[in-house]
Formats: structure tokens, sequence, C-alpha cells
């Protein structure tokens, strides 16, 4: 099974090595290997010479990146509530500036990593819900309502996306697939080097409620509203390669980073309509 997702393609050959691990090396003349049978002279399992069988790998399904997705959204809503209620008011910049950095670095490892690893998943979810709770109570002290408002509007334009690629509307072409990552990857360098000028001082535009802001808003909701679809075609293609149950914490990962970046988004854009009023 190919796919044009380079990070799904190795985690493929890691399923096809460890289905392998369950099975006897190839036989005689190149004769494909069966699982190892225990010789008639063992009589019963735990006998002496009675080969233990590999434990057996249990492929991923939809159900498994279902159960995990919600695991990582309360845990992230756990956080975000600690963090509104033991953050105060002064230290919020400090916590989500922190937090979005510690979340970045652990976003790239899990993303670049060969293997699955639930822990990192989980402390990711843990990071952004930090980042999420202190920049959702800034926002609410601002603007009363706005967090429930971003909220409504995040899980709406999530269904919506996931009742059009149920029906086809939108397709995860190959041309689709790299034209987003290559979107993404613009767009994500803008954004980094917008944070860094700001940092020294620099006022680009792309963050204070201007027209260019509010534009800049609307693309990168676009985008992640976008970036759904290759979530749910990596999922698809990890359910058809028989991915190790495990790695559904990586395709929950994935649409927790849309879901996220799409909330921040919203209440942006929703911060910049109210302070005109």
């Amino acid at each position: 099974m190919k796919t044009s997702n380079p990070v799904l393609a190795r985690l493929g050959q890691a399923a096809e090595r460890e289905r392998a691990a369950g099975y006897a090396p190839s036989g005689p003349y190149g004769q494909p290997g069966y699982p190892q049978q225990a010789p008639p002279q063992a009589g019963y399992p735990g006998a002496p010479g009675f080969p233990s069988a590999p434990p057996a790998v249990t492929p991923m399904s939809i159900d498994d990146v279902v159960v995990k997705t919600v695991t990582l959204l309360a845990i992230l809503g756990v956080a975000a509530a600690a963090a509104w209620a033991l953050v105060p008011d002064e230290a919020l910049g400090v916590a989500w500036i922190g937090a979005a950095v510690v979340g970045l670095v652990l976003g790239l490892i899990i993303s670049f990593s060969r293997m699955a690893n639930p822990a990192l998943v989980v402390a990711y979810a843990v990071v952004q819900g930090v980042l999420v709770g202190a920049l959702s109570k800034f926002f609410e002290s601002l603007y009363d309502g706005i967090v429930i408002q971003a909220v409504t509007a995040t899980f709406g334009v999530f269904f919506v996306m996931a009742m059009l690629y149920k029906a086809r509307v939108i397709r995860a072409t190959p041309k689709f697939v790299k034209g987003m990552i290559a979107v993404m990857a613009g767009l994500f360098a803008v954004m980094l080097i917008n944070l860094v000028l700001a940092l020294f001082g620099v006022n680009t535009g792309l963050r204070d409620g201007s027209p260019l802001a509010i534009g800049f808003s609307i693309v990168c909701i676009v985008v992640a509203s976008l970036s759904f679809v290759l979530s749910f075609k990596e999922v698809e293609d990890g359910v058809r390669m028989g991915l190790p149950q495990r790695y559904s914490w990586v395709a929950a990962f994935g649409i927790l980073v849309s879901l996220i970046w799409l909330y921040i988004e919203m209440l942006r854009l929703l911060s910049y309509f109210q302070g005109e009023d």
C-alpha cells in the first residue's frame, strides 16, 4: 500500500517489521514462513521444547483514533481549566509563551519520530492545555463570552469538515496533500518570523486587528480547517496499512494539533471584530 505521506510510509514499514516478528523466517526453497508450530513431541504449550508464540500485533481502527482523540481533548481541557484557575493574570503572558515553546518542541519530536510515543503525546496535550487556558483567560477578560463562541465555531468547523470528507466532497488527492503541506510550511514560517520581529518591537500588522490581520487570520482558519482532511486521510491510510494500535495516538495527535490551531485563530478573529464595537 503506497501513500504520499512520508511519515505514514515509515510507520507502515515499522508495522511490517512488527507483523513479521510474529512469523518464522522464510522456509526452505524460498517458501514463506508461518507461525511457529510446536513439534509433535512437545505435546502442549509450556512443555520443554515448545516454542512460545509471539504476541499478535493488533492493528489500529477508527474507533481507536476516536477514543484517543477524546482522551487527549479531555486531558487538554483539564490542563486548560487548571491554568485558568491557577495562573494569575500578570503571569498569563509568560505561561502561554512558555507553553507555546515547549509545545513546539514536543510537536516536532512527535512529528519526526519514527515510533509512536503515547507519553509524549499526552505531555503535548497537557502543555497545550496550559497554552489554551492562559490564552482563553486573557481573551475572556477582554471580551466576555468570546471563549464559548470560539469553542462552538471550532467544533462546528470540525464536524462540517468531517461530513464533507465522509461524503467525498473534499478529497485528499496527492496534489492536495502536497499543496497543503507547502502552504502550512509557509504559514508556519511567516508566523515564526512575525513572532521573532514582535519580540524586538517590530509590528508587521499581522496580529494587530487591522484589515491585514483579519485577512491573515481568515487564511489561517481556512488552512487549519482543510488540515483536517489530511488528518482524516492519515487515519484511513493507517487503518488500511494495518499500523499497530498504538499509532492511533499519532493520528489523534494530528487532529488535536489542527483543533488547537483553529481554536486560537478563531479567538483572534473574533477579538478583532469585537474590538471594533
